[in-house]
């Protein structure tokens, strides 16, 4: 009687121990994992290319970015994103003649570019904060402003990468800090002139806030 009194206890021991180790390793599960979405506002700033004959300068400007994140592990984490900015060029047609002998003509466009990107995540949480590192790859459609004859719109692939840092100040609420550069060929967007067809990199420093569910 004693010995199936202790078998049973013996169950019962092992029972709530395997449930006190899966809770454990939910609660660890829940504390690394994350989805959330976030709105940051970003600077856009590129340098001058030169190719082909064509100076190209892009503007620099301010941009707004919209964010959907989910986090499985340190390892495994994804990212979709939408952003704007205003991204005016500069198109200088540059004269050889053997030598450099200046520009010729120079014209501007007004545009616009919408950057739809998907990325992948690695972080590491440290209380109540997540160093990350992220790269990938998407489309950046430049749309000329209307009213502007001779131009055209120019859609590029891009890749993209990224250093950031996500500070939870309450449960469900947190700021973003974060550093994405994106590298593609430089939009063609004048009948006038083309392109540089040189490879442009824009740096994009950003400040957000995320919501996290």
């Amino acid at each position: 009687m004693h010995m199936r009194w202790i078998k049973v206890a013996l169950v019962v021991m092992c029972v709530s121990a395997a449930s006190l180790a899966a809770g454990a390793q939910a609660d660890v599960v829940k504390s690394i994992s994350q989805t959330d979405v976030s709105l940051s506002l970003y600077g856009a700033f590129a340098g001058a290319t030169t190719g082909d004959g064509v100076q190209q300068s892009p503007s620099n400007a301010a941009g707004l970015m919209l964010g959907v994140r989910h986090i499985d592990n340190p390892l495994v984490g994804y990212e979709g994103s939408y952003s704007w900015n205003r991204a005016n060029q500069v198109y200088s047609s540059q004269a050889t003649c053997g030598i450099p002998c200046g520009t010729t003509e120079t014209v501007p466009v007004s545009a616009n570019a919408h950057e739809l990107t998907g990325d992948w995540i690695v972080s590491l949480k440290l209380a109540n904060l997540r160093p990350f590192g992220l790269a990938g790859v998407g489309m950046v459609f430049n749309d000329p402003a209307s009213g502007q004859t001779d131009t055209h719109s120019s859609n590029k692939g891009v890749f993209l990468y990224g250093l950031g840092l996500d500070w939870g100040l309450l449960p469900h609420i947190g700021l973003r800090f974060q550093y994405r550069g994106n590298v593609y060929h430089a939009p063609d967007l004048t009948n006038a002139l083309g392109s540089s067809g040189a490879f442009l990199r824009t740096a994009e420093p950003m400040i957000g806030a995320y919501f996290r569910f």
